[in-house]
């Protein structure tokens, strides 16, 4: 669901005063307007209108999540509803079809509200639904890194990085314009939402932002050409899920050739989906493999 004006519905508690607008006339000089709602264009108009939003959903009966603020929950006499909030979207699930046609009405008292449907495209996530379960990919997220890079008749690459790199020994020149490599590292990070097998490649080069070189840049490269050869690739949520908790953990021994530091990389299931994977940096430096492990 979609907020009209979602800025305008938010109540000011801190007291913010405006010039007057071009035009209007007035029989004193130095007079202002002292403001009632929260207009576009002021810094409070974000917190003021998300507490406006955060209110409604308590009074329904929402929890708002300690981990995600974003994140509102429903639990009442079997019914479970979530909310989950970007700016002035609004990305619902429910367990009963009847419970969120009654949200949506107490949703549509509140505001001025459109129902765009079920949830197709989220932030540059598409989203397929079949008898098998939904389907996460970015595959235009990542059409359009390759457009811009300009690598749309390149070569693509088998794999995301090379067997045995050396990047962190890299001793080439820097990088004149550090800015497009930060910008294209950033990209790829959020592309790493529905694709897990960019995480490792992704970590190594999100260490050089500060500056980059040549060796870094072609590796970036390299993971745009990968793209290139599967940019529809995402990730499957089964419809047929035992929703259990399975977790994989692995780690190298002082891989980092600068620190001396450990890579620990992890991989959790929720049945058959996969919910979370990260790869990073140990913050202690390990004197064994066996604590590397630990």
């Amino acid at each position: 669901m979609d907020v009209h004006n979602a800025f305008l519905h938010g109540d000011l508690t801190d007291e913010v005063y405006m010039k007057l607008p071009s035009g209007f006339r007035v029989s004193q000089h130095g007079l202002v307007c002292k403001l009632r709602k929260s207009l576009y264009g002021l810094r409070q108009a974000p917190r003021c209108w998300f507490g406006k939003l955060s209110s409604a959903l308590v009074r329904y009966g929402f929890q708002q999540s300690q981990k995600d603020h974003s994140l509102f929950c429903f639990h009442q006499n079997g019914v479970q509803l979530a909310v989950l909030v970007y700016v002035d979207d609004l990305v619902i699930t429910e367990n009963n079809n009847d419970d969120i046609h009654s949200f949506k009405k107490y949703l549509h008292k509140c505001f001025h509200m459109k129902d765009l449907g079920r949830l197709q495209y989220f932030l540059g996530v598409e989203v397929a639904r079949s008898p098998f379960g939904i389907f996460l990919c970015q595959r235009k997220y990542a059409l359009d890194i390759i457009t811009k890079i300009g690598l749309l008749s390149a070569k693509p690459a088998s794999t995301p990085c090379e067997e045995n790199h050396r990047l962190g020994l890299a001793t080439g020149p820097p990088l004149l314009d550090p800015s497009s490599y930060r910008r294209l590292v950033e990209r790829l990070i959020y592309l790493c939402f529905t694709r897990p097998d960019l995480t490792y490649s992704v970590h190594i080069l999100s260490q050089f932002m500060q500056q980059p070189r040549f060796e870094h840049w072609h590796a970036a490269l390299r993971i745009v050409r990968y793209l290139k050869g599967h940019p529809g690739q995402g990730i499957l949520l089964p419809s047929n899920n035992d929703l259990q908790l399975y977790g994989w953990c692995d780690a190298d021994w002082a891989s980092c050739p600068l620190t001396r530091r450990s890579l620990t990389g992890w991989f959790i299931k929720l049945g058959n989906a996969p919910i979370s994977w990260k790869t990073q940096k140990q913050h202690a430096v390990s004197a064994s493999s066996a604590e590397v492990e630990y």
